[in-house]
């Protein structure tokens, strides 16, 4: 599985892209997988707070609907509109053309938090299988 090395990750599986005070959040390629096939994206509305750790975004496979967290407090500041006709990029692309929603981090040092690609390979490898 892919972990990109330059991304951080939550232990609910969404990984951040930070540069700077902004930032880019999607679901990591583990995550995309466990869900299975995305039919509905519930994207955040720019200009919502959102806290650490708390719901900001709700996606819905064939299996069941997940909340999506956020990985650091901020501001929404774009939400990735092209899920709204293709939800299956979260599948196909969750590192690019997947991505969910964009913020402006309101407490950059809450990043420091989150686990690097090789924490996360750790924690998913350690995770029980279904």
């Amino acid at each position: 599985m892919n972990f990109p090395e330059n991304l951080r990750y939550t232990k609910t599986h969404e990984w951040i892209s930070a540069q700077g005070a902004k930032a880019k959040v999607g679901v990591t390629e583990y995550a995309q997988k466990e869900i299975s096939d995305v039919v509905f994206v519930e994207l955040p509305k720019q200009g919502q707070a959102v806290q650490q750790a708390k719901m900001a975004a709700v996606v819905e496979s064939v299996k069941a609907a997940f909340d999506i967290y956020a990985p650091v407090s901020g501001k929404i500041t774009n939400a990735n509109k092209a899920l709204e006709s293709n939800p299956g990029l979260i599948n196909q692309s969750p590192y690019a053309d997947g991505w969910i929603f964009e913020l402006e981090l309101s407490n950059p040092a809450e990043l420091g938090a989150l686990m690097t690609a090789a924490q996360y390979l750790e924690a998913v490898q350690q995770a029980p299988k279904h």
